[in-house]
């Protein structure tokens, strides 16, 4: 197949949007014939055999046989027309998938994450994406847009990535003006647990709720804000950062100025302290206290003053934010036996607790919201259409990894 351009604005947007009319027609309903769209979208049989003859030649539709044997021609998505990147950069992996335009992952791969950061991560995510482009057998220049997750934010003057101390030189480079420069396209940077809200409201547990709060907790604590369908950024762009909250110790004391006073009650290493304060045995892991909790009465009072600390901060998003739902995620925050102690809290001090659920994304939210937010710009920039609205309304059907409608 020739190698496809991107269309331009004249080819793009036909009048009234046909062409996105069309687009999103396909999408949500699958193969159609001329008529079926005409029906669908309200244009004129003619019109629509235009503007799909003209979407049929930049290459975003083919026919998929007849309805019946001597039928008309149906017509759907080439998904194949162009392909999306979506990262997930941490500080100690990077993942990486390449998707298609139903949002099929067609290769994917993990790494460690290179330590000297900067520069040489940006390179890193160059070797990454080529690796991955070969073995998905996507054509050069086919992936046109990606998305990354990174720890901190953007800062919106230098490029930077400020706040991500795990990850070093970030904040020393235009970091978006590196990957362009490296990779050949746009990649759009936003903080890690605000793309795995995007995750969880394109294919998570959120059912549906057009106003939720997904609340990760690891090593630290991040929180993404969906409202009114949008993912909320605040004029810095840190909106969301709940391990500043003043809840669990003294939100003047200096030392908390770094990590956050939430997060400095509440991440990973202050577990371990309380463990080891209340007589816990010394050296054992997060996962470890998790795992005594019902034998150990130090694991159990230790993981019941964190889930009490976490109720409190729910009920404080919950008072200024009035979720439909809370999703907790995170290594610490996905632990059933922490959901359960959480919502034990909030029942004593909510009078109509709100619910809260567990990620069933897990450790692929974050890559998922990558893939669904640069699918997204994608279908905007192109076609006008609100890819992540339809998708999670359900209205455009989505696709899994292994290419089965959901």
């Amino acid at each position: 197949m020739a190698d496809l351009t991107m269309p331009t604005a004249a080819q793009s947007v036909a009048p009234f949007d046909a062409t996105g009319a069309v687009v999103r027609a396909v999408l949500a309903a699958g193969p159609l014939t001329i008529d079926e769209m005409s029906r669908r979208i309200g244009l004129p049989a003619r019109s629509a055999s235009d503007t799909v003859r003209l979407l049929e030649r930049d290459g975003w539709l083919a026919t998929r046989g007849a309805r019946e044997s001597g039928g008309a021609a149906v017509f759907d998505l080439r998904a194949d027309a162009a392909f999306v990147l979506g990262l997930d950069l941490g500080g100690t992996k990077l993942h990486a998938a390449v998707a298609d335009l139903r949002g099929r992952v067609v290769a994917e791969g993990v790494e460690p994450t290179d330590q000297r950061g900067g520069q040489h991560v940006v390179e890193q995510i160059g070797r990454l994406a080529d690796v991955l482009a070969r073995r998905g057998d996507v054509p050069d220049g086919r992936i046109r847009i990606g998305a990354m997750g990174s720890p901190g934010v953007v800062d919106p003057r230098s490029g930077g990535i400020a706040i991500a101390p795990n990850i070093p030189g970030l904040d020393e480079i235009d970091v978006g003006a590196a990957l362009k420069g490296r990779l050949g396209f746009a990649v759009a940077i936003e903080n890690d647990v605000n793309l795995a809200a995007v995750g969880e409201a394109w294919r998570g547990a959120r059912g549906g709720a057009a106003n939720f709060a997904f609340i990760a907790v690891g090593t630290g604590i991040g929180m993404g804000i969906v409202a009114d369908g949008e993912l909320l950024h605040g004029a810095r762009g840190a909106a969301g950062e709940i391990a500043y909250l003043p809840l669990g110790a003294d939100p003047f004391d200096r030392r908390n100025l770094r990590l956050g006073t939430l997060e400095t009650a509440i991440g990973s290493r202050a577990i371990v302290a309380r463990y080891e304060a209340l007589g816990g045995a010394p050296g054992k892991t997060v996962r470890q206290i998790f795992d005594v909790i019902g034998t150990d009465q130090a694991a159990c009072v230790a993981l019941d003053d964190v889930a009490r600390i976490l109720a409190t901060a729910i009920l404080a998003v919950h008072s200024v934010l009035d979720p439909e739902r809370v999703v907790l995620g995170g290594s610490i925050g996905s632990r059933p036996e922490l959901s359960a102690m959480v919502e034990r809290h909030l029942a004593a001090c909510m009078s109509r607790p709100v619910r809260v659920e567990i990620s069933v994304l897990g450790s692929r939210a974050t890559l998922t919201g990558a893939i669904g937010s640069a699918l997204d710009s994608f279908y905007r920039s192109v076609f006008a259409i609100p890819w992540l609205r339809l998708s999670s309304s359900g209205e455009s059907r989505t696709m899994s990894a292994d290419g089965a409608a959901r």
